[in-house]
């Protein structure tokens, strides 16, 4: 696999941006998994870099979490927080980014100028990268965590619902605005080169 300097660059962008969001964290009484801004970082590594460069970049977040560099929520690191209750969420945001980007390239090629097609193929698209997440994270943390199917969706499914729909639209919003801004760049250009 060959990745250009341009490429790491902006996969490492991302990777940081994923760990900024992740330091924007409430964690919630009830239950194990905090609240966090970091899905919208893995909404946009999708939807504006594409399925591979997307997918990697979360793979550098995680590689950095893992060898002990606290980018996890509240500032935490290492294997054990991916093998924890949580690390489901997190196991997700690579597949995710790559689940997202490949939708959104697919209708990109095809509807180039429809931005009625553009926004619904992104909304779709991240409504499936969190149905995604949510699914690795709950059954992580169901079996982890020794909990039922009930109270592992009322701790990690549940209160984040109407959040995510939120960070979805935010997300979307800021595709939109930044898609045509950003295309224009020769530093996103070279994103399916990896």
């Amino acid at each position: 696999m060959k990745l250009s300097i341009r490429n790491m660059s902006i996969c490492s962008l991302f990777a940081a941006l994923t760990a900024v969001f992740a330091q924007i964290a409430i964690p919630l009484p009830f239950s194990p998994v905090p609240f966090t801004l970091q899905v919208i970082a893995v909404l946009l590594s999708g939807a504006l870099l594409g399925s591979k460069l997307g997918a990697f970049s979360q793979i550098v977040y995680l590689l950095l979490g893992a060898v002990g560099i606290p980018v996890f929520s509240q500032f935490t690191a290492g294997l054990g927080i991916l093998l924890g209750p949580t690390g489901g969420y997190l196991i997700a945001f690579p597949i995710a980014s790559y689940l997202i980007g490949f939708i959104v390239e697919r209708v990109a090629a095809k509807e180039k100028n429809s931005t009625v097609k553009f926004i619904l193929a992104n909304s779709i698209a991240m409504l499936l990268g969190i149905v995604l997440i949510f699914g690795i994270g709950v059954l992580q943390l169901k079996f982890v965590a020794s909990l039922t199917w009930e109270l592992a969706f009322k701790f990690g499914v549940f209160p984040f619902i109407l959040p995510d729909l939120v960070k979805i639209a935010i997300a979307i919003l800021l595709v939109h605005s930044l898609k045509k801004v950003l295309s224009k760049q020769s530093f996103f250009l070279q994103k399916n080169s990896i």
